[in-house]
């Protein structure tokens, strides 16, 4: 049995009907229905919560992630015997069925967002950590060559060689991985369904609402986008060598700015840890911290854009 169609334009995904107590199949909907599925998901679903909620266990996972796999993967890739002994275990790791892995995620760390956090930042290691060994392995050999000759000691090669190389590479590769951390987060939102958009998309499934459904995979494209924008324009602020061949003084004040914004997301995610209810001032601090980080980024960007501006 057909549907009319201006019945369909009429159907906002909440019910979906059915006659004769025949099944009635989900019905992909129409863009004007997926359009105005937005007010609900605003106000009655809490989009804007949900959505934050998703971010900040993006970040939180990315924080742990990249926190363990960086070390790690300079002691692999620079010290003979541990790129030995760990070097194949490592590349073996991202052949894990990360879904596999979430009873015993559970087992370890509980149903709650410690789970999630745990499970997103594993799932993002096993690939990032070979990446870093693979980075360090494709520093260039005149590099070191050049050091060598200037008699650097092994922590100056480290830091004026190795990690500018590494890290300069390691920002795409984190970038790309963020289409796949954002299938993890969905993952891990399944399993309690206590918020975050993983969740939603889940109940709004359950409940028939496919317009819903279909508005909350348009958010997480838009979140991807902006995050992915978001990592590009970091790679050309902390990593200017790559795309200028002369140095602007106005980067110095964004990167402090962006480094302090680092700082203050770094300790509120260990403060989260130690200090789960912080206190009002602490949080108003924080905030404070990253206003102030902000406007010194602005005023550096003006003041980029002044110099480019005189030059040419």
């Amino acid at each position: 049995k057909t549907l009319d169609p201006e019945r369909l334009e009429q159907l906002d995904g909440e019910e979906l009907p059915r006659s004769n107590g025949e099944k009635a199949y989900p019905i992909l909907p129409t863009p004007g229905m997926v359009l105005r599925s937005f007010p609900d998901l605003v106000t009655k679903d809490d989009l804007k919560g949900n959505a934050l909620h998703s971010v900040w266990l993006n970040i939180r996972g990315y924080f742990w992630a990249v926190l363990f796999s960086l070390p790690l993967g300079f002691l692999i890739g620079l010290v003979p015997l541990l790129r030995g002994m760990f070097s194949k275990p490592v590349d073996a790791l991202r052949y894990l069925p990360l879904t596999a892995l979430t009873g015993l995620f559970i087992i370890w760390f509980g149903i709650e967002d410690e789970m999630k956090i745990a499970f997103l930042a594993f799932g993002i290691l096993v690939y990032l950590l070979p990446v870093v060994v693979q980075r360090i392995d494709e520093v260039q050999d005149v590099y070191l060559k050049t050091v060598f000759t200037l008699g650097a000691t092994d922590w100056q090669t480290v830091k004026s060689v190795y990690l500018p190389s590494v890290l300069s590479k390691v920002i795409d590769d984190i970038r790309v991985l963020t289409a796949i951390s954002w299938t993890y987060i969905i993952i891990a939102e399944l399993l309690n369904r206590q918020g975050g958009i993983g969740a939603l998309i889940y109940l709004k499934a359950r409940q028939g609402q496919i317009s819903k459904v279909f508005a909350l995979l348009i958010v997480i494209v838009l979140i991807g986008f902006l995050q992915d924008r978001l990592f590009v324009y970091l790679d050309k602020r902390l990593f200017p060598f790559k795309y200028y061949k002369t140095t602007i003084p106005a980067l110095r004040e964004i990167r402090t700015g962006l480094l302090i914004v680092f700082g203050v997301m770094a300790a509120a995610i260990l403060l989260q840890i130690y200090m789960p209810d912080m206190s009002g001032t602490m949080t108003m601090t924080l905030w404070t911290l990253v206003l102030a980080a902000v406007a010194l980024v602005v005023f550096g960007e003006v003041k980029m854009r002044s110099s480019l501006t005189e030059s040419a």
